[in-house]
């Protein structure tokens, strides 16, 4: 009970950011038109993974709590990401990530992206979220548990070094954080994402596929 009790402290649940993710899953979409396996590492309240189009739905994260807040359709993993170990070769279409590769370590990096790239089919996507430490320097370390620094010019050698290929990276999509001004109306949050001006945006957006 501690564990979902921290994490709803210090990210709490607001039904009305499940409107956010809407909007973003919509976005994530046009990156990935064809994905029938979507994968979300780290879901938190699966607002991403429950929003997200596919045909089968797995998540992966260490809170068994966080069932409560997954669809019945979403197979919701209870175990450590980091070697997606379960999952077929070549078997997946979309594995997405939000605010997740800045709590691991160099290794455990490489280890994921390592393990993503085996996971994903031919015409698989690996589109990730992250904050961008050249644009939020000064906040990048307010979350204790981040470890590793991310940002626009350095992600693509992170990826590269697994054999994944950099096919669009936004340097910034969104605020750095979801407690912000983010306007929580749809319609806002799509023009917010298909703007050319988005104030406060400090989380890049990257969509890298097999080399």
């Amino acid at each position: 009970m501690s564990g979902c009790n921290q994490y709803q402290g210090a990210y709490p649940y607001l039904r009305e950011r499940a409107h956010v993710w809407r909007e973003i899953a919509r976005y994530v979409r046009r990156d990935a038109p064809e994905a029938k396996v979507a994968v979300e590492l780290g879901p938190g309240y699966c607002d991403f993974i429950n929003a997200f189009p596919a045909d089968q739905k797995i998540a992966f994260d260490l809170n068994p709590e966080m069932r409560e807040f997954a669809n019945p359709e979403i197979d919701l993993r209870i175990q450590d990401a980091s070697h997606l170990s379960d999952l077929l070769p070549g078997s997946v279409s979309l594995i997405f990530a939000s605010n997740f590769l800045e709590h691991l370590d160099e290794s455990e990096v490489i280890e994921l992206l390592s393990a993503a790239r085996k996971a994903l089919s031919d015409q698989g996507r690996l589109i990730l979220l992250q904050p961008n430490h050249r644009l939020c320097a000064e906040h990048y370390f307010d979350d204790p548990t981040h470890k590793t620094i991310f940002d626009d010019r350095s992600i693509g050698q992170w990826l590269q070094q697994c054999d994944l290929r950099p096919r669009r990276i936004v340097p910034g999509l969104l605020p750095f954080s979801m407690k912000s001004r983010l306007p929580k109306w749809p319609l806002l949050v799509r023009l917010y994402l298909n703007s050319p001006f988005r104030p406060m945006a400090a989380q890049m957006y990257i969509v890298a596929e097999p080399a």
